[in-house]
């Protein structure tokens, strides 16, 4: 997996021009592309789509298994090492002696760290994403699946079967992401983002709202203090589904891959401020704001529901009244998610476009940009083809897989170790030359190693979960 970063400019603007490109240009950034405009708010608001997404549904069955003191304590302990990681992370955008930028996660790898573990690197991210994108796959269809259910209750009573298949949900939803990854790049689709976080925080609010409600309908604090007792569910089971919460959590957690294709869309602001300075600050916005929801939501809904608390938050409601606040609600998870998926999806067509412009500079299908006024866009050929099967792809695995808690954990397990934790520490002491064995280095390396313990764990907990689901699963057959 090779990512030259001397041609990394490739599939955003790809050209250079010489010339004087100081902080002073009017239409140049100091590396010679068009100017950045993102700003705090925009780095925030696609922080917290990557961010709140559909993992905020699976926090209540996650406290649900771990009971009312060491589910919140984790939630909290999984944001905090996220905050923390992340300003070690958006801290290697730029090099320190250079100024040069690094403008994706494994370039930053690259520069720091060197070949080997960018390549190892490389591939865990890009895994990550292109797993991320099947989880939202699956949410969006189990949602559009809700709905569908909610409305053959309402028209033929409670009573009705009102059975319905995920799969054509799955490829309409495949549908549209295959015209929405003809947007060019990470700098066109703010406004995409700027709506589906909107879109998360309609969901969000109105799970907790219902969460609320149900908690008042019955009058009590629902749960235990150690989770789900060990006669609804197996001893062993207790401890594989302990494992799989600390995924779920991780899963909700993840955005540190594309961390630093985010900064690369902020504005240089005026000297002395730097994007690392803008990103922090958006950093602290965006995991504060989102572990607010995660504790009121994981809660409230722990609260509501207590052992039984679905993988689903909203699914928990039941398909009756109010179905149509439901129905608003995973409406605006379908819109949320169409964004998400394209916020973790570009930087997989950034990275396969780039490096096929630098191994086939002279072909005409890779490089040539046809100019389409309609759509607004120019439109590539290899882009179209390339990202339409890479579509298709994560729609049929979503299908053969649709088990929404299982994917999140393992997702989760792999991600965060290495992505949110591991790489961003071992960057922080390359270059601010943390020497071994000193104070700073053994506690930065204990959190890692802690941290990969916990990983560890959640993964063989959510293997544990597909390997159980699969036992009974029936590909494409309708569910009840």
């Amino acid at each position: 997996m090779k990512m030259d970063e001397d041609n990394a400019p490739n599939y955003q603007q790809g050209f250079e021009i010489s010339g004087d490109f100081s902080s002073q240009s009017k239409f140049f950034d100091d590396d010679g592309r068009l100017k950045r405009t993102g700003t705090l708010w925009t780095a925030s608001a696609h922080i917290i789509t990557a961010v709140i997404g559909s993992g905020v549904l699976a926090l209540a069955w996650a406290t649900a298994q771990l009971g009312w003191i060491a589910g919140p304590t984790v939630l909290f302990l999984f944001s905090f090492v996220t905050y923390y990681c992340s300003c070690l992370l958006a801290s290697c955008y730029r090099d320190p002696v250079t100024g040069k930028r690094n403008y994706t996660y494994t370039e930053a790898v690259k520069s720091n760290l060197g070949g080997f573990k960018f390549k190892i690197c490389g591939f865990i991210q890009y895994f990550n994403l292109a797993g991320t994108t099947i989880g939202y796959t699956i949410a969006a269809s189990i949602s559009m699946m809700a709905i569908k259910r909610s409305s053959c209750f309402h028209e033929k009573g409670h009573d009705s079967r009102c059975g319905v298949s995920g799969t054509p949900f799955m490829v309409l939803f495949g549908a549209v992401q295959i015209f929405l990854s003809q947007i060019p790049d990470f700098h066109e689709i703010s406004w995409l983002s700027i709506v589906a976080a909107a879109m998360s925080f309609t969901y969000s609010a109105i799970g907790l709202g219902l969460g609320i409600a149900k908690f008042a309908e019955n009058g009590k604090i629902k749960g235990s203090l150690t989770g789900i007792s060990v006669g609804e569910v197996t001893q062993t089971q207790k401890i594989w589904r302990s494992f799989q919460a600390f995924g779920a959590i991780a899963f909700a957690y993840s955005y540190s891959n594309v961390l630093i294709e985010i900064e690369d869309t902020i504005k240089a602001p005026p000297p002395p401020g730097t994007e690392q300075e803008m990103m922090k600050k958006a950093t602290l916005i965006s995991v504060i704001t989102t572990s607010v929801f995660y504790m009121l939501c994981g809660c409230f809904g722990y609260a509501a529901f207590g052992d039984h608390a679905p993988g689903n938050l909203l699914t928990g409601f039941g398909f009756y009244d109010p179905f149509w606040l439901v129905d608003i609600a995973n409406v605006a998870i379908i819109v949320h998610l169409v964004g998400a998926y394209q916020v973790f999806a570009q930087p997989i067509f950034a990275f396969v476009e780039g490096t096929s412009s630098e191994y086939f500079p002279e072909s005409k299908f890779i490089t040539e940009e046809i100019h389409v006024p309609v759509v607004g866009y120019k439109v590539n050929m290899f882009r179209l083809v390339w990202r339409s099967m890479f579509v298709c792809m994560t729609t049929l695995v979503a299908m053969l897989m649709p088990f929404f808690e299982d994917v999140v954990g393992i997702l989760g397990a792999i991600g965060f170790w290495p992505l949110t934790v591991y790489f961003p520490i071992e960057m922080y002491i390359a270059q601010k030359k943390v020497p071994k064995w000193s104070r700073k280095w053994i506690c930065l390396e204990t959190l890692s190693v802690g941290c990969l313990v916990i990983s560890v764990c959640a993964a063989a907990g959510s293997v544990a979960g597909v390997i159980k689901d699969l036992q009974v699963y029936k590909p494409f057959k309708t569910m009840h």
